[in-house]
């Protein structure tokens, strides 16, 4: 491994802008890291050495003409394969699609290139972004690179994966239900899902040509993966910012998310703010290994950055049928039936369960309902509360093969109970981030959720770079790559 490939995404970057690095260099250092080890990780399932080396390429001879260089000029960026990227394929990991190589770009891709950003392919994702593992029918099963054995999680898992090992300091993610979240937790890394509208999403998940793919207009968020907070915070500013193609986009912009943390103080700039705290909803089963690893995590807000911490949870307990409903309200069911009924024996359990689901008027009415009522009762828990912590997941990384584990803390428990945390926040649209809170002792990350009200997405990146600040973890790197260093 070259230890630029060790740097973080500002690093990088400073790197090239101050001509000690140039950008073929870094991009070959990464791309060459990638095939060193992703055989054992199947993080990428399109890897574009090719374009990305011209890219690099065309990025050096700026730095040489002396030309205005963007925040990402020649650092590597990956991108999810659920997310558009013009001339490289995108299959939404579905044999469908294998071959599909869209025309345009999303916007996120399209803000990355202006910035300078060289996009070097495409990570895994679980057909469709349906399941909360990684598991391709078409790319098969990445493998998280703290224990290779068990899952990164979905449905952002291969993007998780490449972050963690090195892979690229930039990657982008989607999160319809805890995407983005989800494999942050299980890979021991950073990102945070800002207020849905603030990163404009087209043509992913927007689409109505493509069924299947564009199934979560209204609960996805497109968003950074990063070692650090600072890195999301310069992804999230290339990325933020209205536009017109998106219907749902929030007016405003540009932001410099980064230049806000650097001016806010950090720590100093989170002293009497009133956070709430809940270890498990009031009613979710958490393993006991998550439950003390983030209970610790929540005392540093208190003891060390002077929060006053409460420990409270809004009165609901919301259940996954209604979000899945949302799910398939959001579908073009007509076009994804025709898929399965055409080629289901190709396709994933769990897209084919959602298509042949007799759904009613009701059943997607209700959940509409069902939204409106999370929505109310966390925006009147949040008229008290500056910030609010939750574990990210219920449970550390698990074995491949499952869905979830069929039990947490000696109870029984239904396959996705253990994202319990993660999707209410997708139905309000509030910001929400991962930071890696500690390691269980046998080596595997637990991440600690950080929530914010509606827009404050800038107090959500300060409060996630206070902890990071009084507990660093990018230092820490999973077994696989310090034994390539040796």
């Amino acid at each position: 491994m070259n230890e630029l490939c060790k740097l973080s995404g500002t690093e990088q970057a400073r790197l090239v802008l101050e001509r000690e690095v140039s950008p073929v260099e870094l991009t070959e250092a990464v791309l060459d890291h990638i095939e060193g080890l992703d055989a054992k990780i199947q993080a990428f399932c399109t890897l574009d050495r090719e374009g990305a080396l011209e890219q690099a390429r065309r990025a050096e001879e700026a730095v040489t003409a002396g030309e205005a260089l963007g925040p990402l000029h020649g650092v590597p960026v990956s991108v999810k394969d659920l997310i558009s990227t013009a001339g490289l394929r995108t299959t939404y990991g579905s044999r469908v699609y294998a071959d599909l190589v869209p025309e345009e770009d999303d916007i996120v891709v399209e803000r990355v290139r202006d910035a300078g950003g060289v996009i070097i392919g495409k990570t895994n994702a679980p057909e469709f972004g349906y399941q909360a593992v990684c598991n391709s029918p078409l790319f098969g099963v990445t493998n998280n690179p703290w224990r290779l054995d068990t899952t990164t999680g979905g449905s952002s898992g291969g993007s998780g994966a490449a972050i963690a090992t090195g892979m690229g300091a930039f990657t982008l993610g989607s999160d319809g239900g805890g995407s983005l979240r989800i494999p942050s937790s299980l890979c021991g890394i950073y990102t945070i899902k800002a207020t849905f509208g603030r990163v404009p999403v087209y043509p992913s998940a927007r689409d109505p040509e493509l069924p299947g793919g564009s199934s979560w207009e209204t609960l996805d968020h497109v968003g950074p993966m990063t070692r650090t907070v600072a890195d999301s915070a310069t992804l999230l500013s290339v990325i933020a910012g209205y536009d017109h193609r998106d219907r749902h986009a929030l007016p405003g912009g540009p932001f410099d998310y980064a230049a806000g943390l650097d001016s806010a103080g950090l720590d100093r700039g989170l002293t009497g703010r009133r956070i709430a705290w809940t270890p498990d909803w009031g009613w979710a089963s958490v393993d006991p290994r998550v439950r003390e690893i983030t209970e610790k995590a929540v005392r540093v807000f208190e003891e060390e950055l002077g929060c006053e911490v409460v420990e409270e949870h809004p009165d609901f307990k919301y259940t996954q049928d209604d979000f899945w409903s949302l799910v398939a309200g959001d579908a073009d069911l007509a076009g994804l039936r025709e898929l399965v009924a055409q080629r289901g024996h190709e396709m994933s359990d769990s897209v084919v369960e959602l298509a042949n689901t007799p759904w009613t008027a009701e059943d997607l009415t209700n959940a509409v309902k069902e939204r409106q009522r999370v929505t109310n009762k966390l925006w009147r828990f949040f008229e008290r509360y500056d910030l609010f912590l939750t574990p990210t997941l219920a449970v550390p990384a698990f074995e491949h093969g499952i869905l979830g584990p069929a039990e947490i803390d000696g109870n029984p428990v239904k396959a996705n109970a253990w994202i319990a945390f993660t999707h209410p926040f997708n139905l309000t649209g509030q910001p929400a981030a991962s930071v890696p809170a500690g390691w269980t002792a046998d080596g595997l990350p637990v991440g600690l959720q950080i929530v914010g009200r509606r827009l404050d997405d800038a107090l959500v990146l300060q409060a996630s770079a206070a902890f990071e600040r009084a507990r660093p973890w990018a230092q820490r790197w999973p077994a696989i790559v310090e034994e390539e260093l040796v």
